[in-house]
């Protein structure tokens, strides 16, 4: 919607740097005519002047102003840089870190660091290369390496392409951070590093292309505004499947994996919160409308996501957990992802109430029926709630459904039905490919590090211990 809407500004903006040109040419040849049949001939040369040179001032500095960098929009889009990178650092590393045992925290400290400083290399050498590069329907070329040829004052836009590489790569960051929850606890160190390299520039920057840099399901009008299918589906995914490959941890599900630190767990989902606006609104890549309904119902939505979750827990429990009221969070803001361009307020508060819901349950089920370790609940949340939150975007983005209408279906689409069998499309798609490229990588990197996990007595000590020879607390 908002590539649609700058193309649509972009040209009425030059439609009427002509209309000002020739209205200012006009104005000079009817006076010069009007000279010929007066004898006011000083008065009409001072006409034709001030016309002329008037209309060649207001036409040029039109002209001037295309392709010109947007303060506004460069500084809200520096600040939503800085906020999504909280997410991660420290955000999801806290969040992760206090749901994990205590044996356990610095390894996720240090994945989530490691790991954020690795994305960042790959994505300058390739990764933005290949995900924003111009390439084809499938892959970017080769054209943006280590952002060759691309001066500091080049524009993506109105913001300067410095920064949307950088606003990018922070998302590039945080997806294969939250695939460790799939795993974790259990993993080595170095399989961590290589498997997380090697999936940014298999998976997560070849589906980036796909949506968001022009690539076949931008083509079809797929509605992903934030992530939803870049970054949740495919986390998601590869998390369920990292946990299948690997096998659970030893004991479970039969001995108790309680969180260590639900304070530490509940100040990251508090980062978590306040990021997700530059998530969002950062998408909007503009300092306008979009950005602040995207923030609004990103808000809406993940309060509903926690009271619904909340409100689960007491009915069927008797009590409403913190541990339960900040993955609803999650979950709500997770699922409004993909529809926060797209949704009013009544959609996002429809939205919320269905993330908790419906990843409450599946996280029951892969968990207590299932008996899938997936450590962290990184794929009935975010695999969950980005699939979710991908189809629903179908519906709340019609403008018929009154109070809970949103802002129109994709160019070219005009229907309901349309738009949902283009979003599921995106979300089959991104499944299949993901499940099977994160498998083979996993594979691949299980022979080069001499099998995934740690050993049986490495594991018990703890991957402190084991991999840093640190420990998190010395009480």
């Amino acid at each position: 919607m908002v590539r649609y809407g700058t193309v649509l500004m972009h040209g009425v903006f030059n439609v009427l740097k002509l209309n000002v040109l020739f209205f200012g040419l006009f104005c000079a040849l009817f006076i010069t005519v009007l000279e010929l049949f007066t004898m006011e001939t000083t008065m009409s040369k001072a006409l034709i002047l001030c016309l002329t040179l008037l209309s060649f001032f207001i036409s040029g500095t039109a002209w001037a102003n295309e392709g010109q960098l947007n303060g506004a929009n460069t500084s809200w889009i520096l600040t939503s840089t800085a906020l999504v990178l909280l997410m991660t650092l420290p955000g999801v590393a806290l969040f992760y870190g206090g749901l994990v045992r205590k044996k356990n925290v610095l390894s996720i400290l240090m994945q989530c660091f490691a790991i954020g400083s690795i994305s960042s290399i790959l994505w300058l050498i390739v990764g933005y290369s290949i995900a924003f590069g111009e390439g084809n329907a499938f892959i970017g070329d080769f054209s943006k390496v280590m952002m060759h040829g691309i001066p500091k004052d080049a524009l993506s836009g109105d913001i300067p392409e410095s920064l949307f590489m950088l606003f990018q790569m922070t998302f590039a960051i945080i997806t294969p951070v939250l695939i460790i929850g799939g795993f974790a606890e259990r993993m080595k160190f170095s399989a961590v590093l290589l498997f997380s390299g090697i999936w940014l520039l298999a998976v997560y920057a070849p589906i980036t292309h796909w949506v968001w840099g022009g690539g076949w399901l931008a083509q079809m009008g797929v509605y992903d505004f934030a992530g939803g299918i870049v970054v949740h589906i495919t986390a998601g995914t590869a998390a369920l499947v990292a946990a299948l490959v690997i096998g659970p941890r030893r004991g479970f599900p039969k001995t108790p994996m309680l969180p260590h630190n639900l304070t530490m767990t509940v100040t990251g989902a508090g980062m978590l919160w306040v990021g997700w606006f530059g998530f969002n609104g950062g998408s909007a890549l503009a300092a306008n409308g979009d950005a602040s309904m995207a923030m609004l119902v990103t808000h809406i939505s993940a309060a509903a996501g926690t009271l619904t979750w909340a409100a689960i827990e007491w009915k069927k429990f008797g009590k409403a957990s913190v541990l339960g009221a900040v993955t609803g969070m999650v979950a709500g803001l997770g699922t409004i992802t993909p529809a926060s361009g797209f949704v009013g307020p009544g959609g996002a508060l429809v939205i919320g109430i269905s993330a908790g819901f419906v990843c409450f349950y599946s996280t029951v089920y892969i968990k207590q029926k299932l008996k899938i370790d997936d450590s962290l609940d990184v794929f009935p949340v975010h695999g969950v709630g980005g699939i979710l939150g991908t189809l629903l975007v179908g519906v709340f983005s019609a403008t018929s459904l009154g109070v809970f209408s949103g802002f129109g279906f994709a160019e070219g689409i005009a229907t309901m039905a349309e738009q949902i069998g283009v979003q599921l499309i995106g979300i089959f798609s991104t499944l299949i490919y993901t499940a099977v490229v994160t498998y083979i990588i996993l594979k691949v990197v299980g022979l080069m590090t001499d099998g995934l996990r740690v050993g049986e007595e490495q594991e018990s000590n703890g991957l402190d211990q084991a991999e840093h020879e640190e420990v998190g607390y010395h009480l």
